[in-house]
């Protein structure tokens, strides 16, 4: 039982998901301490809210310690973990503390395969519109407000629920949204049929649950609605958005050649209005449906949606787009292969230029059950830059690796550069991006890390290379 005067270690403070659920502790007054490997954004911003953090792993790290928190990333033969074990201090996943300080308000959950981040986001920023103060629990950096957490001041709050690994089992909220099903984490999950039937159980053994929010556009969603709609005894309603599908809650583009993006809302056969979204991505046009759908079941009137999506300033390398003395470098935090698909789409949408993407393939189970995914998801790229694969851990698959990638994408009529060093990618697109171009980053935080010192140079040399 936690009380307001313990001390809870986080081991990985750094991480965005861990460090969000730590924010929020500060918040409601608990005694904050972590550690991570190396300084950060994130370790710093702990630290400036006053928590103790310490840069490397260390037994002593935990001394004091009333409870340690962890996420499924951190090892099991994590020393501090060991030390926390040994000395019989409680541990609990981070998914234990979200979920014990979701029930204590008005939760609204948001799940499912991709989208969620933005969604949550996009959600906040509606109720912070409607001036009911939301607090926020999401996995990502929010532009309108440079963090990724807090508490808030009214009685909801709106928080990014993982699915990667199961957690979301133990994180009842009262409101859940689930974005996309689609095959994904297959490190954890089995197939997609294993991931349907898992977010079917989430819901089904929710006791708080009053609304599901559900995307009717995505396929794997169908299923899932089809399956709760067997249980004749559930308490809770189904609420369904979408912009191909008929839905109670339904988008219609205007044009996506321009930014903002404007669409048209409809509940059920009444047209609510027109909406302006300023970023780039059709894609985005599905997340904010799911964002009104929410916001507007729970009484926020049209004119707030319509404040909050016009002021909504997105999520911290999510489509962001770095203007370069005439190139756009795009750092995007996708892998899966329709969401790469769909910020592609959005990307020719915006440019007449040439279109680099840059990947590197992850993991070996996703890219074995995908594979005939990824074989088209770069349809509009010029070129697509293939480095080293990203195995987590995993063990081989005979046959999957980076060359089979490659080797996939020319077969399907793409021009390919594989360059094994990721160092060398720079080198390689400085020779021949030009004016005019775009270069999406598909990754994580090194290649973000990557785009930007590459911009910086570019910048200091004050050209591209001559046409």
């Amino acid at each position: 039982m936690l009380r307001k005067n313990d001390r809870l270690h986080f081991i990985g403070i750094g991480g965005i998901g861990v460090s969000a659920v730590a924010r929020i502790a500060i918040g409601l007054g608990y005694r904050v301490s972590g550690s991570d490997v190396r300084r950060s954004q994130l370790t710093d911003m702990m630290k400036a809210l006053g928590a103790t953090v310490m840069i490397g792993h260390h037994a002593s790290n935990i001394h004091g310690s009333d409870f340690v928190i962890v996420s499924t990333a951190i090892p099991k033969e994590n020393i501090e973990l060991l030390a926390a074990a040994k000395l019989g201090i409680p541990i609990h996943h981070r998914s234990d503390l979200l979920a014990r300080f979701l029930r204590e308000t008005n939760s609204i959950g948001v799940t499912g395969t991709h989208g969620k981040g933005t969604t949550s986001a996009m959600i906040t920023r509606i109720l912070d519109a409607a001036g009911l103060d939301p607090g926020f629990i999401i996995g990502g950096i929010l532009n309108n407000y440079g963090i990724n957490a807090r508490a808030g001041k009214g009685d909801l709050i709106v928080a990014e629920v993982d699915e990667s690994d199961g957690s979301h089992l133990n994180v009842p909220t009262h409101h859940l949204l689930c974005n996309y099903l689609e095959a994904d984490h297959l490190n954890y999950y089995d197939d997609l049929e294993h991931i349907i039937v898992t977010m079917v159980r989430a819901v089904e053994k929710n006791p708080l649950l009053k609304t599901v929010f559900v995307n009717n556009d995505c396929a794997g969603n169908r299923d899932f609605i089809a399956r709760l709609q067997k249980n004749k005894n559930a308490s809770y309603k189904i609420v369904t958005y979408g912009v191909e599908t008929k839905s109670d809650f339904s988008g219609q583009l205007i044009d996506s050649k321009q930014l903002p993006i404007r669409f048209l809302v409809r509940q059920n056969n009444s047209l609510l209005g027109e909406v302006s979204l300023p970023l780039p991505g059709r894609y985005n046009v599905v997340n904010a449906m799911g964002a009104i759908a929410v916001s507007m079941t729970l009484g926020v009137p049209f004119a707030a949606v319509q404040k909050g999506l016009f002021d909504f300033k997105g999520l911290e390398n999510r489509f962001t787009i770095m203007n370069v003395l005439g190139v756009s470098i795009v750092k995007d935090y996708n892998s899966h292969p329709t969401a790469m698909r769909k910020v592609l789409e959005s990307a020719r949408d915006l440019t007449d230029g040439r279109i680099f993407s840059v990947f590197k393939p992850y993991r070996y189970t996703l890219t074995n059950y995908l594979k005939d995914e990824y074989a088209t998801a770069f349809a509009g790229s010029d070129e697509v830059v293939i480095t080293t694969m990203y195995a987590a851990n995993e063990d081989p698959i005979p046959g999957i690796d980076t060359e089979f990638v490659v080797e996939m994408l020319r077969k399907n009529g793409h021009k390919v550069a594989w360059i094994p060093d990721q160092d060398k990618i720079v080198d390689h697109l400085d020779e021949i991006v030009q004016s005019g171009d775009k270069v999406i980053f598909f990754g994580g935080d090194d290649f973000f890390q990557m785009a930007d010192k590459w911009a910086s140079k570019v910048k200091k040399r004050g050209m591209w290379r001559e046409k």
